[in-house]
């Protein structure tokens, strides 16, 4: 039997189960992580990380694991969370620097409480096909719509439909993002996310892919978007880069501790 001790964290809505395993790695399965992400039988959580010891030499690892157990790539929320973890275990200085799936981030406290997370470089915002969509690696893969009225729109159906769609296989799928904008640099955004199955509060590579579209798409002055997900408020900022490119990409919003606990499995 596996003793576990763990907290809960959420930023904007977006929860998740941290374990510290720097000194002890319990080797999760696939179906336990999956378990203590149940929000019946387990803590409950739209994914889990655990904070490990880093080789290359940063102040940590952050690895994630999406809520059906299966490791996944990086997430925006989950990185602002795990470095208020991290702060709270005494780790570093006010400004984090971690590395991930996809490289090195560093997440900054700011005096307001909220932490602003670097993000990596992006390449271009590419259309697809269809002529209505775009995509987006944001450190995820990243499918972006734009609509007019984003409370409208079943994201359980057709987040669904696009997830699975056939020419996202090569990646395991998509995530989907809704977007609407309602002024300059403001956009609402619902997000389905895979590895979750379901809608999520907010995604922050999500948000992130969405204020890069606007900005590629409709809003090419606006350089700074104010983004309201279901479960929140977060920001996103970025210096573009010719001919397609951005950098400086930077995803800020709240990050709390929700409790502390033990669990057997």
């Amino acid at each position: 039997m596996k003793h576990l001790l763990f907290s809960k964290y959420q930023g904007a809505g977006n929860d998740f189960v941290l374990l510290d395993t720097r000194s002890h790695n319990p080797q999760l399965t696939t179906e336990e992580v999956r378990i203590l992400c149940d929000r019946r039988f387990g803590i409950g959580a739209d994914g889990l990380m655990t904070l490990e010891n880093d080789p290359a030499g940063s102040d940590f690892y952050m690895r994630y694991y999406n809520a059906d157990g299966g490791e996944s790539t990086m997430c925006g929320n989950g990185g602002r969370c795990i470095a208020r973890f991290a702060d709270h275990l005494g780790i570093g200085s006010r400004v984090k620097r971690f590395n991930s799936s996809d490289g090195f981030h560093e997440a900054a406290l700011l005096d307001d409480g909220q932490i602003r997370l670097q993000m990596i470089d992006v390449e271009e915002v590419r259309p697809l096909t269809d002529g209505r969509s775009w995509f987006v690696f944001t450190g995820s893969p990243h499918y972006v719509e734009f609509v007019e009225d984003v409370d409208s729109v079943d994201v359980a159906v057709r987040g669904h439909e696009i997830r699975h769609r056939a020419d996202f296989a090569t990646i395991g799928g998509t995530n989907v993002n809704f977007v609407q904008v309602v002024g300059e640099g403001r956009l609402k955004v619902r997000t389905f996310e895979r590895g979750v199955e379901a809608e999520t509060l907010a995604c922050g590579t999500g948000v992130t892919a969405s204020a890069l579209t606007a900005h590629a798409v409709l809003q090419p002055g606006c350089t700074a978007f104010a983004i309201q997900a279901q479960g929140g408020n977060l920001s996103v900022t970025f210096t573009p880069t010719p001919p397609h490119g951005f950098q400086q990409v930077f995803l800020t919003g709240p990050a709390e501790r929700v409790f502390t606990g033990e669990i057997y499995l």
